[in-house]
């Protein structure tokens, strides 16, 4: 009876806890929007905004890859058991040593980017060429030199998510964004050119960076967390993690590590397709960071925490419900709200309802993987709290190269289709010129091209490849754990209802400002999802700490 308790007061801790990151992140997401919104504004999909787009995706790529993607994965497990464990002093001493590696690391890797900027930015954009290509090289000096805080920032996450304080790190991401905000709300109401726009743009994600690791560390001293930096480099966990740290770079990051690749191919494509491929990306990544990120953040340290197999699965069983009833919802309403949204969201300034369609259309093509990204990184949890780190990173592998491969194939044909005026034409060309990674001649056109959506399917494809790979390695060390199919399966009529009603409210809505139906149907259809769902047997499995029960 008392184990039973105790259960049930840390199942209804973590839901606590999940809230509380979700909150955070959707605080952090509002002014995210809120800063795509802005940007598209100022720059619309022309080359100025591939320019930035591209500077910026650099720094966040080692920020996610040596910053919260690997330390996710290698040391908060390893500080998680420490403090578990009541090693207080061994875990703050060890905590110390990973700050000083990572301030090393990102800091070389950072005065290299400056340097060698040039050469970076035809690595990463061999597409981009004139202003567009010079612009990139700028910017790329400036953005790079806040890497080392953004890592730092990372670092203070993983300290305060061990700690059980969830809040203050997710929240902090709003600071790099206010930055940005700032400066795009100068540059409108004084009509700045578009270079410099991104000039000043790019100094604002440096002071950000500064701001968001600051306010944390801050919040770290607050909090009574003593920790000597550069400090424990001899204690014998450092090894473990630095062994875990490799394989986690590909296997926590590869998010981020697709969309590198995206950007690569992109480069490749029409003028717009990396600004439109960024504003997809915005929303799509919404709803894996407000709910499978919560989630992941929560379940992590308590998985790592030392459990049995059963209370393991529970917790496995448990979490993948919850992402998948989040992530289906998330799907219904990218596909068939998906215009709604982006035009209420950027459809003012100089983007135009043409723009508006070309980002629905890849974010349409992105939300098809969405269940499968939730349930990865649940499953990935799972292995990692087991000190398994090379098999995620294995399949991560895996599903980089399949993303990419089926983006190479797609993304030259669909380049040929255009959005003017509202309609999608160029069908009879669809499959006239199959190149493989060659600039598109439609280069310089004025109206979106859709090449970037075929990016997108390869993304989606790949997710669902991943989540099955990693579901079949999971299955060896829970006992009786669910596959995602059978998670999905009770789902499926509260979907087809939500379908429906999302598609007729979208038309009875058509006529209204796309900023005032956006948020209606939104409404209207998580509120019929809700009910449908609150009717079946799906409440009682998010409901229950024990879906088996």
């Amino acid at each position: 009876m008392e184990n039973d308790l105790i259960a049930e007061n840390e199942y209804q801790r973590s839901n606590r806890a999940a809230a509380v990151v979700a909150s955070a992140i959707f605080s952090s997401r509002l002014t995210g929007l809120l800063r795509e919104s802005l940007l598209r504004s100022a720059l619309a999909l022309g080359p100025a905004a591939d320019a930035f787009a591209a500077a910026l995706r650099i720094p966040n790529l080692l920020q996610n890859l040596l910053g919260e993607g690997s330390l996710s994965a290698s040391f908060i497990p390893t500080y998680s058991r420490l403090l578990h464990q009541g090693r207080k002093v061994e875990a703050n001493r060890l905590a110390g040593a990973v700050a000083g590696l990572l301030t090393a690391l990102a800091g070389v890797l950072a005065l290299i980017g400056i340097v060698a900027a040039r050469p970076l930015a035809g690595v990463l954009t061999p597409g981009f060429s004139g202003d567009r290509f010079e612009m990139t090289v700028d910017l790329i000096r400036v953005t790079m030199a806040g890497v080392g805080f953004l890592v730092l920032a990372a670092w203070c996450l993983g300290v305060l998510n061990s700690h059980r304080k969830f809040f203050i790190p997710y929240i902090a991401p709003v600071f790099w964004n206010l930055s940005q905000i700032i400066v795009l709300l100068i540059s409108i109401l004084n009509n700045w050119e578009p270079s410099k726009i991104i000039h000043y743009l790019a100094w604002g994600v440096f002071a950000g960076g500064i701001a968001q690791f600051l306010f944390q560390a801050i919040m770290i001293r607050k909090a009574g967390i003593g920790i000597s930096f550069f400090n424990g480099f001899r204690m014998p966990e450092l090894p473990e993690i630095g062994r875990k740290f490799g394989p986690a770079v590909l296997g926590r990051g590869i998010l981020q590590l697709s969309a590198y690749f995206d950007l690569i191919l992109a480069s490749l494509l029409s003028t717009g397709a990396v600004a439109g491929l960024m504003s997809a990306q915005v929303l799509y990544l919404l709803p894996v960071s407000l709910f499978a990120l919560s989630l992941a953040a929560v379940e992590l340290p308590e998985m790592s925490s030392g459990l049995q197999v059963k209370e393991l699965t529970d917790r496995n069983k448990s979490a993948l419900h919850k992402v998948t009833f989040l992530m289906a919802f998330s799907t219904i309403t990218y596909l068939l709200l998906g215009e709604l949204i982006v035009g209420s969201l950027f459809g003012w300034g100089a983007f135009d309802s043409d723009d508006t369609i070309a980002v629905w259309l890849i974010l349409a093509a992105y939300s098809l993987g969405l269940p499968a990204i939730g349930a990865s990184r649940i499953h990935q949890n799972t292995l990692y709290s087991q000190g398994n780190t090379s098999t995620p990173a294995r399949i991560a592998a895996i599903r980089v190269g399949i993303a990419t491969g089926i983006g190479i194939l797609l993304m030259h044909p669909l380049d040929q289709l255009q959005v003017i005026d509202g309609s999608i034409v160029g069908f009879e060309k669809l499959f006239s010129d199959w190149k493989f990674l060659r600039p598109s001649k439609n280069s310089l056109t004025m109206h979106p091209h859709l090449g970037a959506v075929g990016l997108a399917i390869g993304s989606a494809f790949a997710a669902w490849v991943e989540v099955g790979l990693l579901g079949r390695h999971v299955q060896k060390i829970l006992s009786n754990p669910n596959k995602l199919r059978e998670t999905l399966k009770p789902l499926v009529p509260a979907m087809v209802v939500t379908a429906i009603t999302a598609y007729t409210v979208s038309l009875l809505l058509g006529n209204l400002p796309k900023i005032a139906a956006a948020p209606l149907a939104l409404g209207i259809t998580a509120l019929i999802y809700i009910l449908v769902v609150g009717k079946s047997r799906v409440k009682k499995l998010l409901l229950s700490k024990n879906p088996n029960e």
